[in-house]
């Protein structure tokens, strides 16, 4: 089959490293996959990356697959929200601030106080958070002047490598989105102007199936080789699981995210809802956690225990807000440990430390929901992505907390599969989401429903309750 068959490429650069599927465009099974690793710096609230650095680990990845020189067609899936800050010469001026850099906390806060939240949710589907792009430039204007004039371009890291790749200055509208200074009518003047930002500075906005254009000579494919417009990443998982309007999907990664494609814009003025576009023409309300799986592993490295050894029983709640929290909107939180007794055992805290992780998600599900126009429909599975995923304490858990079924996709990496399904769109006229169903992508095992534990549930709501002067203090210099 390899040797007859169209391949098209379709890439994750996700935080911790780019990974790469070389996809057969009929029957969309995977012929090659490369990975190449990223490093990610900074202590305290900071985290940043070298984007150049994402090049180089695009150009292995690619090459990994052993497609690169003969793929028809490839996209680009990234990391959301990352502020990447061009010069005058296209380089770098200093490494990007990724999503998960919480330093921009105030600058977020101050933003939403300018206009209102109301406001923001209405002009762009979202009440900037530290994560957004929008909160980094400021913070970059506040404290690092000097980089901000030598700034002549910003891009997402989607963006910045579907630019090296082809020469175009372009975006999508699902990554777009994230950035807090885009809305269903395009880029927002008033927030731009507000933000010291020129929108020649910005890439074009794609419209859905619109190429980025051709791969560039010289680079890592071969001269030509159309280009799609790509997506963040959590577009690009939705479209690579074809989603239809209304299935929730919990994604348990580095972060935590639950969402769904919906036909309303959402606009949530509580903030809990990100009311992102989708990579179509539709909209996926996202609400997202900082701490998921990297805090539960965390902790199980802590105690001493594999990340699986969990045990049933006890009263104790973790609420693992390790890096500070976004859903709740905590960003100066610390981790926190309560109901401690003298028979409590490190299984039983460890059970605590997923419990308090997903409650947060399952606690944003209906608001997501709700904030597209979409009834929450309790029969119907949950569909469990990431990492997580995989593992059986996760499975568990969603189940126990939700009382829902939920289904795990067989398919790996949907991102790049999400990628892939737009590169192939390109060639074969259809939807991308329809490619990605025609491939079968979603099917995967189905786990039953168990009991909803209101217990757990009571103790972490009472908890967070309590809890939230401590939560919400400031961080120690």
């Amino acid at each position: 089959m390899a040797a007859t068959a169209r391949v098209v490429i379709g890439v994750d650069s996700s935080t911790q490293a780019t990974k790469a599927l070389a996809v057969d465009l009929d029957t969309g099974a995977v012929l090659g996959e490369g990975r190449a690793p990223h490093t990610v710096s900074g202590t305290g609230g900071a985290r940043e990356s070298d984007p150049e650095q994402w090049w180089q680990a695009l150009n292995a990845a690619l090459a990994g697959t052993g497609y690169a020189d003969r793929a028809e067609a490839v996209s680009i899936g990234g990391q959301q929200h990352g502020l990447v800050t061009l010069g005058a010469d296209g380089r770098p001026v200093r490494p990007a601030m990724l999503w998960n850099d919480v330093r921009s906390a105030p600058q977020a806060q101050q933003l939403a106080a300018r206009l209102g939240a109301g406001e923001w949710a209405r002009r762009v589907g979202s009440v900037p958070t530290a994560a957004f792009t929008v909160a980094k430039w400021a913070w970059l204007t506040a404290n690092e002047p000097a980089a901000a004039r030598a700034t002549a371009a910003v891009r997402l890291p989607h963006d910045y490598l579907t630019g090296r790749l082809t020469g175009a200055a372009t975006t999508d509208r699902g990554d777009a989105s994230g950035t807090g200074w885009w809305g269903a009518d395009g880029y927002d003047s008033e927030i731009l102007a507000a933000c010291g930002l020129d929108e020649a500075m910005l890439p074009a906005v794609l419209a859905q199936g619109q190429p980025a254009g051709p791969a560039l000579p010289g680079g890592p494919l071969r001269p030509g080789t159309p280009v799609a417009a790509g997506t963040g990443d959590n577009m690009a998982a939705a479209v690579g699981l074809g989603l239809t309007a209304g299935r929730p999907v919990l994604s348990l990664g580095t972060s935590g995210t639950v969402y769904a494609v919906t036909r309303g814009r959402p606009a949530d003025p509580t903030g809990t809802v990100a009311g992102f576009a989708d990579a179509l023409d539709g909209w996926l309300p996202l609400a997202c956690t900082l701490n998921c799986t990297q805090a539960v592993d965390r902790i199980a490295a802590l105690l001493g225990r594999d990340r699986g050894a969990v045990e049933p029983g006890g009263s104790v709640v973790v609420l693992p807000f390790l890096d500070g929290e976004r859903t709740p909107n905590l960003p100066d939180s610390a981790g926190l440990l309560y109901g401690l007794r003298h028979d409590t055992t490190p299984g039983q805290i460890l059970q605590a430390a997923y419990d308090g992780a997903a409650y947060a998600l399952l606690a944003a599900l209906d608001d997501v929901l709700r904030a597209g126009g979409q009834a929450a429909d309790p029969d119907v599975p949950l569909l469990l992505i990431g990492g997580g995923a995989q593992g059986a304490a996760w499975r568990d858990t969603v189940r126990r907390l939700s009382g829902r079924a939920v289904q795990v996709p067989a398919a790996r990496e949907l991102v790049a599969f999400g990628a892939a399904a737009q590169a192939a769109a390109l060639l074969t006229g259809e939807r991308p989401d329809e490619v990605a169903r025609r491939w079968r992508t979603a099917d995967g095992p189905l786990h039953e429903p168990l009991e909803r534990d209101e217990a757990a549930l009571a103790r972490l709501a009472g908890t967070l309750d309590r809890a939230q002067p401590l939560l919400r203090a400031e961080k120690p210099s």
